[in-house]
C-alpha cells in the first residue's frame, strides 16, 4: 500500500477579497475531489492571494499513486485564474507491502520529491 500526497501552493492574482480567492479555491478543491482523492485547503487561509492546495491518494502501486497525482496537477495547472507557485509530492510506502516498486523506501519510510 502506498499514500501519496501532493501540495500545491497557488496565487489567485485577480482575488480582490478573501471571498474572491475561496470561490475560487473551493471550485478546484471540488473538482480534484470528483477525480476521487481527497483534497482540500491546507494553507495561506489568512492571505488575500495565495492558497495552498493539498491531495491524497491511497494506491496499491507507487507508479498508479503518481499518475493520480500528475492528472491533479495538472488539473490545477490548466486553471487560468492560478499560477503556481511550488509543488511538492510526498510518498509513504506501508508496511504491509513486501514488494515494492519504488527503491530505496521502505516500511512508514517517505520519499519526497519538490517541483
Amino acid at each position: 500500500m502506498f499514500v501519496a500526497a501532493l501540495t500545491v501552493d497557488v496565487l489567485v492574482p485577480d482575488s480582490r477579497s478573501r471571498k474572491d480567492k475561496r470561490s475560487v479555491v473551493r471550485g478546484l478543491v471540488a473538482e480534484l475531489a470528483r477525480t476521487g482523492v481527497s483534497a482540500a485547503e491546507t494553507g495561506h487561509l489568512d492571505l488575500l492571494r495565495r492558497a495552498e492546495v493539498a491531495v491524497a491518494v491511497v494506491s496499491s502501486t507507487a507508479r498508479h499513486a503518481g499518475e493520480v497525482l500528475d492528472a491533479c496537477e495538472r488539473t490545477v495547472r490548466a486553471r487560468p485564474e492560478l499560477e503556481v507557485v511550488s509543488v511538492e509530492r510526498r510518498l509513504w510506502k506501508g508496511s504491509d507491502d513486501s514488494d515494492s516498486d519504488v527503491s530505496g523506501v521502505g516500511a512508514h519510510e517517505e520519499e519526497v520529491w519538490h517541483g
